[in-house]
């Protein structure tokens, strides 16, 4: 009969995705696992087969609680534009406190930048989250559209990219900007969505 496991499987994948969250995954190694699940070499390995698919199941972790975190913001209540502004704004605010619960930035965006070009599994779990992201965030535009508040010459789905591309772009800044010029960041991109582009001339 085979022993039991004396071990909260969810609880060591926290522990490793807040390890590779901290020193990334090229950064972190099996002593650095080992230590912050308490198990041993061979109990990962016997488990989960290896660091690499003990990381995908962390990004697949932050996938399902971080980024059910994101979607709640956006589905709050409040207009179109004061939701975009709280996603963002909450992302400044986490990344700059120290001790906060994001103090490494977005794990899926770090991983992106690691691993995600060399390793396909790891873009394919990364891309899925960055489009579960989009869809919130398209949803928002197109209510924020239909209200009037947001411009309606571009569709939606290209606007929500934008946006997109703004927030994670403020989680990577984070690092080196001050709030001032995060906040000031926020306002364009939001300003953006409520008037027509300029024609080139």
């Amino acid at each position: 009969m085979a022993r039991p496991r004396q071990f909260d499987e969810e609880r060591v994948i926290g522990a490793a995705m807040d390890t590779f969250w901290r020193h990334g995954y090229e950064g972190t190694s099996t002593r650095d696992l080992c230590d912050s699940t308490g198990l041993g070499p061979s109990s990962l390995y016997n488990t989960f087969g290896g660091k690499r698919q003990l990381y995908l199941r962390a990004l697949e972790r932050y996938h399902d609680t971080a980024t059910a975190g994101q979607l709640e913001i956006l589905a709050g209540p409040g207009a179109a534009r004061q939701r975009l502004r709280a996603l963002m704004v909450h992302a400044v605010d986490t990344d700059l406190a120290a001790g906060g619960t994001d103090p490494h930035g977005c794990f899926a965006i770090n991983a992106a930048i690691e691993a995600a070009a060399l390793d396909p599994d790891v873009r394919k779990v990364v891309r899925r989250t960055f489009d579960r992201v989009e869809d919130a965030i398209r949803t928002v535009v197109a209510q924020g559209q239909d209200a009037g508040e947001f411009r309606a010459d571009t569709d939606a789905r290209t606007l929500a990219r934008q946006v997109q591309s703004a927030y994670y772009g403020l989680r990577v800044l984070g690092r080196v900007q001050d709030r001032r010029a995060l906040l000031s960041t926020v306002r364009a991109t939001l300003d953006a969505l409520a008037r027509p582009a300029t024609a080139a001339p």
